[in-house]
């Protein structure tokens, strides 16, 4: 009998839809023969696809996509009520990747560090806030407030110079280092930072060092939208299309490269991965916890989730959920990469109480399901085929 895979909480699931790809090495994606309904060759995705068919049909998405590779071949790509190749929608934490991401460029550029002190940029913090790094603005271990206080105007400023106003007088919630507390204030700094290092707009600075090359040609982060969960414009504010995503999925998966070019350097790909908590006090109950029930303290990178740990403690599951439904991921330990496009309906989700943040983690455990059903004991020349633990 199969062994099935149940990395998810008991958290209630029912809407969302995919974008998945699976991946090798630095190779780049070749498109299937055809564009599967329900998977190409020896993959069967209908239960991947029937999941999220029915979060469409529940109303909790107007529509989804989904795009999965293996082998650097396209074996599922399915759109879903009102969604084509060419939707683009607001992706909320997902864009917390992307954000990483071309900071790191800026570190490999020697331009900036990742133990840069936030008052060696900007002078004006010069309380705590301050001495906090770089590093722990991007893991959430900074000390500062997650989000503008009640009351307070939400961060949706359409430049990071104008936002960092907002946030320079906020007092610290805690001392650089001692804590994870997931939010988008810290982000915002850490923006700013790469704007002054740079004299270049945050906007202008993601496409020319991430989405120029990844040939992203529908991502922005500006302008920021003022609708709640859509800013702030570094941890919240970015919007995309399925192909653009997964572009830079391919890029991280293939450790750097894209397209027989090197877009980030192999070791700072390894930083984003490792745990970058560093024995940081991890609250219970936080994100990785309740969506794979298990507690481990190295749960973030830089910019990323780290869902599962092999024996090591090296991630093997990395993703960059939102609230919105939007799920990135990459799956090591099966060959895997993808990228699920949604956008919840906020009034029908809160009346059935479903979580799109927390729904959205089921996919990646579907598809390594689908993968280990695929594996057969022998084929008809008798060879055995090797099945993935």
């Amino acid at each position: 009998m199969k062994k099935r895979h149940c990395y998810i909480s008991s958290i209630g699931f029912t809407g969302i839809a995919i974008f998945m790809v699976i991946f090798l090495g630095a190779c780049s994606i070749k498109p299937s023969n055809d564009t599967a309904q329900d998977g190409v060759g020896e993959y069967d995705f209908l239960s991947v696809n029937s999941q999220i068919q029915n979060w469409v049909d529940s109303g909790y998405y107007d529509g989804a996509s989904i795009l999965v590779v293996k082998d650097s071949q396209v074996v599922l790509e399915k759109y879903f009520g009102k969604y084509t190749p060419e939707t683009q929608v607001y992706i909320a934490s997902a864009g917390k990747w992307l954000a990483a991401a071309t900071i790191a460029t800026l570190v490999a550029e020697r331009r900036l560090s990742w133990n840069d002190s936030v008052v060696k940029w900007l002078p004006e913090f010069k309380d705590v806030k301050g001495k906090a790094t770089l590093r722990q603005l991007l893991s959430h271990t900074s000390g500062y407030p997650d989000y503008q206080p009640e009351g307070k105007h939400r961060d949706d400023y359409q430049s990071l110079e104008e936002a960092v106003k907002h946030i320079v007088n906020l007092p610290a919630d805690t001392m650089p280092g001692t804590k994870f507390q997931y939010g988008g204030l810290s982000m915002q700094v850490a923006g700013r930072i790469a704007e002054v290092a740079t004299e270049k707009k945050w906007e202008d600075l993601f496409q020319k060092k991430i989405a120029i090359p990844l040939n992203m040609t529908n991502t922005h982060f500006t302008p920021v939208d003022s609708t709640g969960g859509h800013n702030p414009m570094i941890g919240g504010g970015a919007r995309t299309t399925l192909h653009d995503y997964i572009h830079f999925l391919e890029m991280i998966a293939g450790n750097g490269i894209y397209k027989g070019r090197y877009i980030l350097s192999p070791e700072n790909i390894a930083a984003m991965q490792a745990d970058q908590v560093n024995g940081a006090i991890v609250p219970v109950g936080e994100y990785v916890e309740k969506a794979r029930a298990s507690r481990h303290t190295g749960i973030y990178g830089l910019g990323e989730w780290r869902e599962i740990l092999n024996d090591k403690g090296d991630a093997v599951l990395i993703s960059s959920p939102s609230w919105a439904g939007a799920y990135p991921w990459i799956d090591k330990e099966y060959g895997v990469y993808g990228f699920f496009l949604a956008h919840v309906n906020v009034g029908k989700a809160n009346h059935d109480k479903f979580s799109s943040f927390y729904a959205s983690p089921l996919l990646p455990i579907l598809v390594r399901n689908v993968i280990d059903d695929s594996a057969k004991p022998s084929d008809l020349s008798g060879k055995v085929v090797r099945k993935k633990k």
